[in-house]
């Protein structure tokens, strides 16, 4: 279903359009990946974590911008299922560090097909030309979000 204006001329609400884009991407990445396989969720924790050295449950809420109690149970369901391992810092025993086990590499490795399939047929929704701007789009929107103001850098 394609974005429609209304009759008296106003544009469909942009949060509600990133929701339900957000929802569409879930499905997908579900259908392509199989409902046994990991959410896209998990899939960004255990990536943040294979490209981190010894992350911390803080680090990984700053670079996934998952909220901290959602990616505490994202962790915790990840170690219940013998994909992640948790242990206290050794600087600090109030938080906790995190890494992949052999299981968690393997899912990780397992699931890189259906993501790259997800963002494929995601992507082809738009004219090649405009894929990349569309992807650099929603970086500056978190970007700015996330910084509060506006981002400084030109346009176009």
């Amino acid at each position: 279903m394609a974005a429609q204006f209304s009759s008296d001329g106003s544009a469909p609400s942009v949060l509600h359009l990133l929701h339900r884009a957000g929802q569409c991407a879930d499905e997908l990445f579900t259908t392509i990946g199989g409902a046994d396989q990991l959410t896209p969720r998990q899939y960004e924790v255990l990536r943040t974590v294979a490209v981190s050295d010894d992350p911390s449950q803080t680090y990984l809420v700053s670079r996934t911008g998952i909220d901290r109690s959602t990616l505490a149970d994202i962790v915790r369901r990840l170690v219940e299922r013998g994909l992640l391992q948790r242990s206290r810092t050794r600087n600090d025993a109030r938080r906790y560090a995190v890494s992949l086990t052999d299981g968690g590499r393997m899912a990780l490795q397992k699931a890189g097909p259906a993501v790259e399939a997800t963002n494929q047929r995601l992507l082809s929704a738009l004219a090649e030309l405009n894929q990349q701007d569309f992807v650099v789009a929603l970086s500056r929107i978190i970007e700015t979000v996330e910084t509060g103001g506006r981002d400084d850098k030109q346009r176009t």
